[in-house]
């Protein structure tokens, strides 16, 4: 299995690609290409040209959850396939993948909309729509995990964005956070977006799904951005019971968390342009 980081926060050294406060990695494995997350503008796509990737060729787009940093690139890419069957270019008919409320509306703080522009019903007309709460095996290896329980009270915490609801406003639980996982030889490797179900609810989950509980690495955001002490404590404690072979914080992840985590991990760094190869 090969993962790209199409996009991320952070650059890389003496790598010309582009970073924004977002996420978009590219997973491919068993002759099948999964787009995970699309960013915040078309960035990804400047960097997956740049990078030589055909997002052309993808089976499976999967969305991690509805906010904008995540979502807003499916503006991009829908352009990107529009004008691919305008022109008679040679593309693949992409699955999108997500929960269910992936497309309910977002406010925050005075945000009239932080969730996905587009709705279900017009990005239906141009790709195909898989929206599930359950587990959904992308691949013989790779699960997109749907909604994730949340048993660790030390990951709870009220959030101050809303959601609407069959037309009413409601507290947002962020219940469509979701994460895919990957069975290598090795043990899992879990792809998160944000982490807002909670990094260790997610790798718990994983296990549970997977029968695997050995995790060879974790990518992604891991909702540590000044975490309160109860939470960053929590995960610190779950983490060294975990003994992950490596993690690669990145996004949502400050930099406090990321030392408080390398005191008891392989904390690795991340940027736009990094490749990462596992065996499965």
């Amino acid at each position: 299995m090969r993962l790209t980081v199409l996009l991320d926060n952070n650059t890389l050294i003496d790598r010309y690609f582009l970073g924004e406060p977002g996420v978009s990695y590219l997973i491919e494995e068993s002759g099948k290409r999964i787009l995970f997350d699309t960013g915040y503008s078309d960035a990804f796509i400047k960097n997956a040209y740049k990078m030589k990737t055909d997002l052309l060729d993808l089976d499976h787009i999967v969305l991690s959850h509805a906010h904008l940093d995540h979502t807003w690139g499916l503006d991009a890419i829908s352009r990107l396939f529009t004008e691919a069957k305008i022109e008679g270019n040679a593309h693949r008919d992409p699955t999108v993948v997500a929960h269910p409320l992936v497309f309910n509306t977002r406010t925050y703080e005075g945000l009239g909309e932080a969730g996905t522009l587009v709705c279900a019903q017009k990005l239906s007309r141009i790709f195909r729509l898989q929206l599930s709460s359950e587990p959904l095996w992308l691949t013989e290896n790779v699960v997109f995990l749907g909604e994730i329980p949340r048993v660790f009270d030390f990951e709870h915490e009220p959030l101050a964005s809303k959601v609407i609801i069959d037309g009413k406003e409601e507290d947002d639980k962020l219940i469509d956070d979701s994460a895919l996982a990957v069975k290598t030889d090795v043990g899992l490797v879990i792809v998160t977006g944000c982490s807002h179900s909670g990094i260790c609810n997610i790798i718990e989950y994983a296990k549970d799904i997977c029968g695997e509980e050995r995790v060879r690495d974790v990518i992604g955001g891991l909702h540590l951005l000044r975490p309160t002490d109860s939470r960053i404590r929590g995960t610190i404690e779950y983490f060294r019971k975990l003994r992950p072979e490596e993690v690669h914080a990145c996004h949502c992840t400050d930099l406090d968390s990321k030392i408080a985590l390398s005191k008891i991990c392989n904390v690795k760094e991340v940027g736009s342009g990094l490749r990462l190869e596992y065996t499965c």
